[in-house]
């Protein structure tokens, strides 16, 4: 199992659900964060008008648990529903999942996805 991380503008967390949604993923985490990249806080996309206090960049991460067969699939709708072309739109990153435990089933694994 893999679990997919993606680090994305705020205003594209519903096409991106939507995307996800198409494929058959139902399940995912949502948490608000702020951070910058190599953009290091520039607001790219961001209206110029509004002032930020410190170098940090609202965004939304996105965790989705899948199966090693569907990671590709996930993580190219991930990028194409996120994209904008502009500075920030974000990162995805890919990793390992030894082992999923619904906590009140004891159910395990895909089971518990």
């Amino acid at each position: 199992m893999k679990k997919i991380e993606a680090i994305i503008k705020p205003f594209k967390l519903s096409v991106v659900k939507e995307a996800l949604h198409e494929v058959g993923i139902s399940g995912m985490t949502v948490t608000d964060v702020k951070g910058f990249g190599r953009q290091r806080g520039s607001s790219g996309g961001i209206e110029n008008n509004q002032e930020y206090e410190d170098d940090f960049l609202v965004k939304m991460k996105l965790e989705v648990i899948v199966e090693d067969d569907d990671a590709e699939k996930v993580t190219e709708t991930i990028k194409n529903a996120a994209y904008s072309g502009k500075i920030g739109d974000g990162k995805i990153f890919v990793s390992s999942i030894n082992e999923v435990i619904r906590i009140r089933t004891g159910e395990k694994d895909s089971d518990a996805v």
